[in-house]
């Protein structure tokens, strides 16, 4: 396997981390629009002449990604060559770099003709898809000198579907907080965890709404982790990998909770804010992961079940 392979990965996955968390920061400080109605070029120019904070933070934002982007590139032709073999990589290169140009476009097409805040809060997802596609690739290759081995690891129906349920379900959870960002909700409740701005009750307007949503569906998602993470404590302790990765899972999910609790307190502190991203990013691709690992013990069941079979026969 080519050496540089593996620096590359690591690289090129800090790399993405630096996108999601980059696109956050225009969103946060709304930046979106720091380089005009131009792309790629920042109001018209090469190098633009009259510098704001709003044009670097968006032109920092394109130089990353575009940079980025070629990182993904040359990370999925390289993983297709070198670990082809392995079934998920083709499918995983494949996406990596096709979700980075689809959530490249979709900036641009919001930077030219705009977009509403529905489609706007996509774009963290798509990243997010991307970001995780990667991780993976990245685990693929270090797999080959079993830094990552799965091994023979048998996940039953209901762990199994705790898994997809979540990770599915945690990519609503992004798009809700996308949502609040966009809409400008983030601190239409003062107060947390309810939203008791004037009178109690039911929220009053979309904005309440937005931010109340999301607010309902990352507790959900905190007590269906933790569910999950006992579950893993009392049956899967001795299969570490999955052990290990719920309660990755549960500490990034938590540190999550109290991050949005603290946008709140702090009112909308950037960094607080960036971390409510960032921690996001993370467990999404530890979920992915887990996903990964469920693939991976359907076809371990398959080829225990024709073992079984096959020793049968011969009994």
């Amino acid at each position: 396997m080519n050496r540089s392979l593996k620096p590359l990965a690591v690289v090129t996955t800090i790399g993405m981390l630096f996108v999601l968390i980059g696109g956050a920061l225009v969103t946060k400080t709304e930046s979106g629009m720091g380089c005009g109605r131009s792309w790629p070029l920042c109001k018209g120019e090469l190098v633009p002449s009259n510098i704001t904070p709003e044009l670097v933070i968006e032109l920092a934002h394109r130089v990353v990604s575009g940079t980025v982007g070629l990182l993904v590139l040359a990370l999925s032709i390289l993983s297709w060559r070198a670990i082809g073999h392995i079934r998920e990589t083709k499918f995983l290169s494949f996406l990596s770099f096709f979700f980075l140009m689809l959530q490249a476009l979709i900036g641009a097409a919001a930077v030219k003709w705009g977009q509403s805040d529905f489609v706007l809060a996509l774009h963290f997802g798509i990243s997010l898809i991307s970001f995780a596609s990667v991780f993976l690739l990245t685990l693929l290759i270090f797999e080959i000198d079993k830094k990552f081995d799965a091994g023979r690891l048998i996940i039953d129906r209901r762990m199994s579907f705790h898994i997809i349920g979540i990770t599915i379900y945690s990519y609503i959870v992004v798009y809700t907080g996308a949502l609040v960002r966009h809409t400008n909700a983030s601190l239409v409740c003062k107060d947390w965890p309810l939203c008791v701005n004037t009178q109690p009750g039911l929220p009053g307007n979309m904005h309440e709404w937005v931010q109340m949503g999301h607010r309902a569906a990352a507790g959900l998602i905190f007590i269906w982790i933790a569910y999950a993470s006992a579950i893993a404590a009392k049956h899967y302790l001795h299969q570490k990998v999955l052990f290990w990765n719920w309660m990755v899972t549960l500490l990034l999910v938590t540190l999550q909770v109290i991050a949005g609790a603290l946008v709140i307190y702090s009112r909308l502190n950037l960094y607080v804010a960036l971390g409510h991203a960032f921690f996001i990013s993370c467990m999404f691709g530890v979920l992915s992961y887990m996903l990964l690992l469920v693939s991976r013990s359907k076809k371990n069941a398959s080829a225990l079940s024709q073992d079984r079979t096959t020793q049968s026969h011969h009994a």
